[in-house]
């Protein structure tokens, strides 16, 4: 049996801020139980839940030499849906509200991790075949693997895989204070290792060191060995294309299934939707304050607001939208431009648009479900799991064309009858409401063709076992079996 371990900065259910979580706490248990035995490590936070705190039992606990101190670091442990997750215990490093925050500090905290993570193995007695790490958070342990961790018979055969969620984040600072962080040697710091110009770079190293590199989608795979979306790591990224792969997300079936989903007003599914949408769309029309009409073509949006989502997009063209027979509804947090941006809309028309400024996972369940379309135009997209959540709903998605949306969404051809969703390619305000109002043509003027695009989106399986088997593959591949 091979055996995994995925080491990451947040897990589900423990603690969410992104896609990352999803991805660490549902893919684990999606493996071959006879033949992979897979296991996760997070930080143990002080922001997760009690009531999940008060269930993780103790494990043991050493002292570590860092940074010139002797540091506590405590394992405990908690089995969730048949997974063992591990936590790692520090006070001063991880009694913060939010699993992230000031920036330097999260540098060291997440160093501290990466180190204590892999002296942990020996003291719970699990040596895996491969360590799995996630982003800049965990990028330092495949460069701990190839240095003192080495020199033990322990560690001596062990893999690592890391996987970019996102490339923009690569854990940056000047060369002096990551080589203090990391307590690395000078001969890392150059620019075939973890220096990339002249700073240090955590997420550097992890693509340096790594046995493999696999990304959240092809597309996206491709498209960061390119200045775009390389982020200064494209030429990196082709010189390991040998050893790159993308690899794509999914998203739980069993969370996210509209004929089970307590959250929404009506269950449905791939054969019965036609009227049991409608009355999910009333639903949140009354909730929301909307104006009640179960033909009127709704559009959801549940995303971060940020420039990476294209809602500058959004902004250039809403006036124009909202002269169609639209409704317009928004859940989701960021930057205070786009949220203000949103409720001015929601002011300005109080009857198509609805700007709700928070995030909640039922609410995000409930415009899934109403929903006749889903936007997405955002400006890169590693993976995206929210047209995902939209196609299991029959919410069809409109998205631009790029990383994991391209890989996801099939444009619809009203002349084979083919597609899932509607596309465009170049990041261009019209263009995207050109395309929006063709799928308006669609819905308003051939209901017949709307709702076959919506049972071929709601019959795609993009559920984890598919992502699990090439992770498998990936496995057995570094291992030489």
């Amino acid at each position: 049996m091979k055996k995994i371990l995925f080491v990451a900065s947040e897990a589900v259910p423990f603690v969410k801020t992104g896609g990352l979580a999803d991805v660490v706490g549902s893919l684990p248990k999606c493996f071959k139980k006879e033949l992979f035995d897979v296991r996760v490590m997070i930080p143990k936070y002080l922001c997760i839940k009690e009531e999940l705190r008060d269930q993780m039992t103790y494990v043991n606990h050493f002292y570590m030499d860092y940074l010139d101190q002797s540091r506590y670091v405590g394992i405990l442990q908690y089995v969730y849906e048949g997974i063992t997750f591990y936590f790692i215990d520090n006070e001063s490093y991880y009694n913060g509200s939010r699993p992230y925050g000031d920036s330097f500090y999260d540098l060291e905290k997440f160093c501290f991790f990466s180190r204590a993570a892999l002296s942990s193995l020996p003291v719970i007695g699990f040596q895996p075949d491969v360590i799995h790490c996630h982003d800049w958070q965990t990028a330092l342990i495949p460069v701990l693997l190839k240095d003192r961790f080495h020199e033990g018979d322990f560690f001596r055969n062990m893999k690592s895989v890391i996987t970019i969620h996102n490339l923009k984040f690569q854990g940056v600072w000047d060369v002096k204070t990551i080589q203090r962080l990391t307590c690395l040697p000078d001969y890392y710091f150059t620019p075939d290792k973890l220096e990339a110009y002249k700073d240090g770079n955590l997420l550097k190293g992890g693509i340096v060191y790594a046995d493999a590199v696999t990304t959240v989608s092809n597309t996206y795979a491709e498209e960061i060995k390119m200045p775009f979306y390389g982020e200064g790591l494209d030429g990196l990224m082709r010189a390991r294309a040998g050893s790159l792969r993308g690899i794509l997300n999914g998203i739980d079936y069993e969370e996210f299934d509209p004929d089970t989903d307590s959250w929404i007003a009506e269950c449905y599914n791939a054969l019965n939707f036609q009227e049991k949408k409608k009355k999910n769309k009333l639903a949140l029309q009354k909730e929301l304050g909307l104006c009640q009409s179960e033909t009127v073509f709704m559009i959801g949006v549940v995303s971060r607001l940020t420039d990476q989502k294209g809602l500058d997009l959004i902004q250039c063209v809403l006036d124009e939208l909202c002269q169609d027979q639209i409704q317009l509804v928004v859940l989701g947090t960021g930057e205070e431009r786009y949220e203000n941006m949103f409720r001015h809309y929601a002011w300005k028309y109080p009857d198509k648009v609805s700007a709700n400024i928070y995030y909640s996972e039922a609410v995000s369940h409930k415009v899934y479900a109403a929903c006749d379309a889903f936007l997405m135009p955002s400006l890169f997209e590693p993976c995206g799991l929210s047209q995902l959540m939209a196609l299991r709903y029959g919410a069809v998605p409109i998205v631009r064309e790029t990383g994991g949306l391209k890989d996801t969404v099939e444009p619809y051809n009203e002349y084979e009858g083919t597609g899932t969703g509607f596309s465009f390619s170049n990041y261009n305000a019209h263009e995207m409401l050109g395309i929006l109002r063709y799928a308006q043509r669609i819905y308003y003027d051939n209901g017949k063709e709307w709702r076959k695009l919506i049972r071929r989106g709601m019959e795609k399986d993009f559920s984890w076992k598919t992502s699990a088997m090439r992770y498998e593959e990936l496995y057995d591949w570094i291992t030489g079996c």
